[in-house]
């Protein structure tokens, strides 16, 4: 019985001293100090930005291009890359049938980015879930969204996956 006191009172005594250690900032970690830099560095490199700048001038060609098809239809601001890299979206055709959007077109919409046009027929409901024309938004079916990934397989050269 002796023992487990003793282990007791020695266990509690390493953890307030351990505690006490790092409270005061006595001992440090470099993994945090490393962690802290990196936090600090909260825009990419000149490199990364120019690589990025570079993807939406050529997702700005596939814009118009599948939207010269009639492939392309969005109902919010922006490009939508899914919507691209699956060869086309018409947003505006799924949100009017209330059978879900692409998730990307989802996001979107939640996150404020509604065209004007689309803007004003969006409502909130008591639970506070996004309603176009008073149908609560839903993103695709899980078949849905599986097809489209599959179909995006196509354009990224990749043969077929199981999703």
């Amino acid at each position: 019985m002796r023992t487990l006191v003793v282990r007791t009172v020695a266990a509690t005594v390493l953890v307030a001293f351990g505690y006490f250690l790092g409270s005061n900032g006595l001992v440090s970690s470099n993994s945090v100090k490393a962690q802290d830099a990196g936090a600090a560095a909260d825009t990419p490199s000149d490199e990364s930005i120019e690589k990025i700048k570079a993807v939406y001038s050529a997702l700005q060609g596939a814009v118009d291009a599948l939207a010269q098809e009639g492939r392309y239809n969005p109902v919010t601001k922006g490009i939508n890359v899914f919507a691209i890299t699956v060869g086309g979206i018409d947003a505006k055709k799924d949100l009017e049938t209330g059978r879900g959007v692409d998730p990307e077109t989802f996001a979107a919409l939640y996150a404020g980015q509604a065209i004007d046009e689309i803007e004003a027929e969006l409502t909130k409901d008591d639970q506070g879930r996004l309603m176009y024309k008073n149908k609560v938004l839903r993103m695709y079916p899980i078949s849905r969204l599986k097809a489209r990934y599959q179909e995006r397989l196509k354009y990224e050269g990749k043969t077929e996956e199981k999703f």
